[in-house]
């Protein structure tokens, strides 16, 4: 029975994958506005699965106060040329902030400091990367392919090899079934794939620059599991949603690409 189970939710997840990509490829090839309508809609989706972890309703002042500064720190700063110089990103995501703190206050606590406090920070989380993800696509196509088959290599090398030798449990108060070992073995199946597409794509930084880049992003994308894996665990909770048969919410399926486009950008490579 217990066989039975596992090979329907394989299944399911092999659907789900496949549906995915039919939608994403498409849209990550073709880039402009079809992506930054994409990069809106699943951070919108990725926060919304936050509030409803906080069990807070999603038509509440805060809920939409967090939704509308998430949106507004991935949209692409083309959209906002017509506004006054004054109202740029860093100034309209204080505006938020401060929206959420006087939420505070009108609720008389219902809704407190420390509830304001995470959806501030979560806001700046999912919305910078979001925004990152668009912005590794507007330098091109094979930016964004070498960021998420950094992300994708790690995560499948990291499984299979965990699964076949890992022992030593890598974080098992978070995240019980990583290992030291399948960690260790992502990072090089990353490395592979990185010098493999680095040898055949319009990215060439050398061979060296490419294998201490790609360790440092593969490692980066193994804390932003970690980081969704510790958000889940202390909200009680499997996956962050249920969009995706078989793979969980939207953070569930970024929540690695999340830290690895920041990782980018402080490399200065977006």
């Amino acid at each position: 029975m217990q066989l039975k189970s596992e090979e329907l939710i394989l299944k399911q997840r092999v659907i789900t994958a496949v549906v995915a990509l039919i939608i994403f490829i498409p849209i990550i090839y073709l880039g402009g506005t079809l992506i930054e309508i994409a990069a809106l809609v699943l951070a919108g989706v990725a926060m919304s699965e936050v509030l409803i972890m906080k069990k807070i309703l999603l038509v509440s002042p805060e809920a939409i106060i967090s939704i509308l500064g998430t949106l507004f720190l991935v949209a692409p700063k083309d959209w906002m040329n017509s506004l006054p110089d004054q109202i740029n990103t860093p100034f309209m995501f204080i505006l938020f902030v401060l929206a959420l703190m006087l939420r505070v206050v009108f609720s008389r606590n219902r809704f407190n400091f420390d509830d304001a406090g995470v959806l501030s920070l979560t806001m700046l989380y999912i919305g910078f990367g979001f925004n990152m993800f668009v912005q590794a696509r507007s330098i091109g196509l094979a930016m964004l392919m070498y960021l998420l088959l950094i992300v994708w290599s790690t995560d499948s090398g990291a499984y299979l090899i965990g699964r076949k030798i890992g022992k030593t449990k890598l974080a098992p108060q978070i995240s019980p079934n990583k290992t030291w070992e399948g960690s260790i073995g992502g990072t090089l199946v990353a490395i592979v794939v990185g010098i493999i597409f680095s040898a055949t794509a319009m990215i060439h930084y050398g061979l060296i620059t490419t294998v201490f880049m790609t360790m440092f992003l593969s490692i980066a994308g193994q804390l932003g599991d970690l980081i969704e894996s510790s958000l889940k665990r202390f909200y009680g909770v499997k996956d962050s949603g249920k969009i995706l048969p078989g793979h969980g919410g939207i953070l569930d399926r970024f929540d690695s690409l999340l830290l690895v486009l920041p990782m980018a950008y402080l490399l200065g490579i977006l």
